[in-house]
């Protein structure tokens, strides 16, 4: 693929504050994470990702800060975006990529990019954490977050904090990634939003960009979360649906929370008008407890503002443990503990303070939340690395036990903590503590029910109790309830005031706190609805009997009518369980009685039960009703309804009849009735208490059954561990085997390809290498210099490729040579006349297969140009001796003939085949066979090496006698080594 043209740098930063403005009204950001294997992930998204989607995207990878990164031209040859390395003050533009450069960390500040030093922890660098926690608190509503292929948990931290920014949240699908720590990590957190192979997410990504992060009022101004981007009577659909479906009012948060995660979730769902996402909610009854879910935002870590426990260990602790009874518990509660990071941070807090007193003391944290998914999780008290990654290794090794699943807390911390599901609103709280920590809830509730929780905090805390709020939040128009301990931490002490006298720990909305237009909707049947409520409280308050409701365990829910001569509370720790409240001679009976109900389920009536108030004695009577639960899992209430019990008058004596006697026997007769009535009450209690003893028996035996059983697969849990483990062990020997061969193989490697570089550029051969696609795959520096290629040709087509070399039907030559395997050679001249020798191989793995050509030109100039000079030096030489009219000879080392000029044809009268390749002395039949002639020739020649005017007489057959002057030489060839004769022959038989 072609590189994209470079395009200029985007524009700086140059004030701060309006390029901040700026960057906020605009486009979405695309913050993108990976480590080892995300280069293949990161390519795959870009190839599937439009050119123009409107966002801009900051790729962050772990580089070694030791090698010049290349990541910029690998990822400009996938996308048509052009791609940016960071740089200080950068701003962010729509339809970029950036990337990091290697040895630093990359964060966002109002609006451009920071480049710092990397801050490490004991789980390594968290480059992605930080880039993505920046980019969550810079453009809330607006970041987008993608977690790709890496090893170890770098980016689940950062994906939380966009998502609970109201961002969206992706992770690559783990089978799709070469390496699936991160994704998995992420994932295990709970923080993504879609989980999806690198293609599926660019699908995502390009429908994020045609629906906009925000909607259009949101973005129309940045304080927009002051005016409500979402029509109110859709807010108030939602509110219902979450209210009957959910039970959690949200009418009262803060009207910029809500704003922010209705968007988002809608935004999830595409779509773009609350009406439309209404009827989904009404279609999609999951949506709904995502949404719920989303809502209670749970933004919670491991020792979150570090100062306020140092604060808590220097303040509060050594206060309310000084002079403390050993046996007063020490009492904590934390409502909104989400998934319990905040609670566990203030055990380990007070654990350290304590040291080794803590064994001492008594020590209750109490930590509840409205979220049954948040508590859950906090009981099991397992936090993947990212969750930990903050922490000392001391307190990791001190308070944590290593899983497969990351670390779990302790389980001694694990025993002090009681985690149950509470709306802070509507039920009630808990009493007599020291320290309350309710951080960070405030700021998501609206003025109206803060006014409601801060008087509950007052009334829960012991004299001289603190309360810990985060620290954008203030106690308000509680200010009369606290007093401030310590600004900066958000620490209050409960002033020793009476509470508020409208405290009430159940919710229930005026019609001053509803919405207007909710008012407006209720307004026209509210006045009869209420005169009817005061109608039935003032008839059931006069003629109704007086009674309670009680639950299951016999706790009193409400008391309905004046209980008071039926009901007392009892001296000590106050308790409003029912059989403890009876007055003397009705909690037998009232066991028996609750105890029918519940198991017939039926109404249970018992009269003329005496009721003792001193030496008086009156006749009550008492029914139980079983109460239906309107909603399905809702426990099982009952009605217990007290009435006087009406005597008949006793009939007037007739005189004359009565005698003292009669009536002692009448008194015996009444009392013995008494009697056999209460052992009859007695009988039925121990039958009642028999059967609730079998009952419990069972229970506790099908519970001894169910421990047992647990026990056994605790065993085989435990052996399997065992199994596991030691194949972990093995399995870690091999890979640490596996490492350290693959170590060895990249320094051979490292080693091999510095070696291939150095004989590549030393070579000064032009060598082009092609693919099967016949696209340039490398070239040599001499190519480059010679074919005039720049290093953007790589990955071109040949045929796109405009050489310097004239090479006609190059491509059909290379297709040629890949397809028959065979080898083509010619040469070739450029424009200047410059000779190169051009060749053609078949390209070979090394499992022998063909995957292109190789190219090579040789510089053969000088060669062609010696060879031309050679030849015409020949022609030269030959010329010259054709022309010459004496005969003459040229003989090799054992003096046959190499060359003859015509002249020696014709002066002797023999051929061409006669002489050529022949010896000498063979010639003519053996005439030249001359012994004076052989000792000139092997015996003086070679010592003089030349010989000049030799007189030489001989009788040819052909020719007669002969007087020949002979002239030699004898020459060597530098190159050959070979020595030859130059002979000439001059007939001077005619000379006087």
């Amino acid at each position: 693929m072609k590189k994209p043209p470079a395009s200029p740098p985007p524009p700086r930063l140059r004030e701060e504050d309006a390029g901040a403005k700026t960057f906020l009204e605009r486009f979405p950001v695309v913050g993108i994470g990976a480590s080892a294997g995300g280069l293949p992930a990161i390519l795959a998204l870009l190839e599937h990702l439009p050119p123009r989607t409107g966002m801009a995207f900051v790729f962050v990878q772990h580089l070694s800060p030791e090698h010049e990164s290349a990541l910029p031209e690998l990822l400009g040859r996938g996308t048509a975006m052009p791609v940016v390395e960071a740089s200080e003050g950068l701003t962010l533009t729509p339809d970029h990529l950036y990337v990091n450069p290697p040895g630093v960390s990359l964060t966002l500040e109002h609006g451009a990019l920071h480049l710092g030093p990397p801050q490490s922890s004991p789980q390594g660098l968290r480059l992605i954490d930080d880039f993505l926690a920046s980019l969550a608190e810079q453009a809330p509503g607006r970041a987008i977050g993608v977690i790709l292929s890496g090893t170890g948990s770098d980016g689940t931290r950062g994906l939380r904090a966009v998502r609970e920014a109201g961002g969206t949240t992706l992770a690559q699908e783990p089978t799709s990634a070469h390496f699936d720590g991160m994704p998995r990590s992420a994932i295990a957190a709970g923080c993504v939003d879609h989980i999806l192979p690198p293609e599926g997410m660019a699908v995502t990504l390009a429908q994020l960009a045609h629906l906009g992060t925000l909607a259009p009022q949101a973005r129309a101004a940045p304080d927009a979360a002051a005016s409500p981007a979402l029509p109110e009577e859709g807010l108030q659909r939602v509110f219902r649906l979450l209210r009957e479906g959910m039970g959690v009012d949200f009418t009262h948060y803060k009207p910029s929370t809500i704003h922010r995660r209705l968007e988002r979730r809608m935004l999830l769902c595409k779509v773009e008008d609350l009406d439309t996402y209404v009827r989904y909610l009404e279609a999609h009854p999951e949506e709904l407890d995502l949404l719920h879910q989303d809502l209670l935002i749970h933004v919670t870590s491991f020792f979150r503002d570090p100062a306020t426990f140092e604060a808590l260990q220097q303040r509060v602790f050594p206060e309310l443990f000084q002079g403390r009874p050993h046996d007063l518990p020490f009492r904590i509660w934390v409502p909104g503990c989400s998934t319990g990071e905040e609670v566990y941070s203030l055990v380990m807090c007070l654990m350290e303070y304590l040291g080794a007193a803590a064994t001492g003391h008594s020590l209750q944290v109490f930590a509840t939340d409205v979220s049954a998914t948040a508590i859950e999780q906090a009981r099991a008290a397992v936090y993947p690395e990212a969750s930990v990654s903050g922490l000392s290794p001391e307190r990791l090794r001190r308070f944590f036990v290593k899983t497969e699943g990351g670390y779990q807390i302790h389980k001694s911390l694990r025993n002090v903590c009681v985690f149950a599901q509470q709306n802070l609103v509507s039920d009630p709280p808990f009493s007599r503590m020291d320290l309350i920590s309710c951080r960070n809830v405030l700021i998501y509730l609206g003025p109206v029910l803060q006014k409601k929780i801060l008087p509950v905090f007052h009334y829960a805390l012991r004299p001289g109790g603190f309360l810990m709020l985060g620290t954008s939040e203030t106690v308000g128009a509680s200010a009369d309830l606290f007093s401030l301990v310590d600004k900066r931490n958000k620490l209050y002490r409960k002033k020793n005031t009476s509470p508020p006298p409208n405290l009430t720990f159940t919710y229930r909305e005026s019609p001053a706190e509803r919405p207007s237009s909710a008012r407006r909707k209720l307004e026209p049947g509210a006045a009869d609805l209420d005169a009817q409520q005061e109608a039935d409280r003032l008839v059931l308050a006069r003629y109704g009997p007086p009674g309670v409701i009680v639950n299951e365990d016999l706790e009193i829910l409400h008391f309905r009518g004046h209980t008071g001569p039926y009901l007392e509370p009892l001296p000590g720790v106050a308790s409003l369980n029912l059989i403890r409240m009876a007055r003397e001679g009705l909690s037998l009976e009232l066991r028996a009685a609750l105890h029918r109900a519940k198991k017939g389920d039926s109404r249970v009536r018992k009269e003329g039960l005496t009721l003792s108030e001193g030496a008086r004695q009156r006749k009550v009577n008492l029914e139980v009703h079983p109460l239906r639960a309107v909603h399905a899992g809702k426990e099982h209430c009952f009605l217990v309804l007290f009435e006087e019990a009406h005597e008949a008058a006793p009939a007037p004596e007739r005189e004359g009849h009565a005698s003292a006697p009669d009536g002692r026997e009448g008194e015996h007769r009444r009392e013995a009735e008494w009697l056999r009535e209460e052992l009859l009450m007695t009988q039925e209690h121990l039958q009642t208490v028999t059967e609730e003893q079998e009952a419990t028996y069972e229970e506790l035996r099908s519970a001894t059954e169910e421990l047992q059983s647990s026990n056994e697969e605790l065993q085989s849990t435990n052996e399997e561990l065992e199994t596991a483990k030691e194949e972990l062990q093995s399995t870690n020997e091999e890979l640490t085997t596996v490492n350290e061969e693959l170590q060895n193989r990249n320094l051979e490697l490292s080693q091999l390809n510095s070696d291939l570089s150095n004989l590549i550029g030393s070579t000064h051969i032009a060598t082009v290498m092609l693919g099967n696609d016949h696209r340039i795959r490398r070239f040599t520096p001499m190519a480059e210099e010679v074919l005039k290629l720049s290093p953007s040709d790589i990955g071109r087509p040949l045929r796109d490729v405009k050489l310097a070399l004239p090479l006609p039907d190059l491509d059909a030559a290379v297709a040629e040579v890949t397809e028959r395997l065979s080898i083509i050679e010619q040469e070739v001249r450029d424009s200047t006349g410059h000779w190169y020798s051009l060749r053609l191989r078949p390209y070979k793995s090394l499992d022998n297969k063909i995957e292109g050509a190789v190219m090579t030109l040789l510089d053969i100039d000088r060669l062609k140009a010696s060879l031309d000079e050679s030849r015409r030096s020949r022609e030269y030489a030959k010329a010259i001796v054709e022309t010459m009219r004496e005969p003459f000879l040229v003989l090799d080392a054992g003096l046959r003939v190499i060359n003859v000029n015509p002249a020696f044809y014709s002066t002797f009268q023999v051929s061409e085949e006669q002489t050529l390749g022949h010896p000498l002395y063979t010639l003519g039949n053996g005439q030249w066979n001359i012994p004076q002639l052989r000792h000139l020739l092997e015996e003086i020649l070679p010592l003089n090496k030349h010989l000049r005017d030799f007189v030489m007489e001989h009788d040819f057959d052909t020719i007669g006698h002969r007087r020949m002057l002979l002239n030699a030489r004898q020459l060597s060839s530098e190159t050959a080594g070979v020595p030859y004769m130059l002979l000439s022959i001059e007939d001077i038989t005619r000379r006087t």
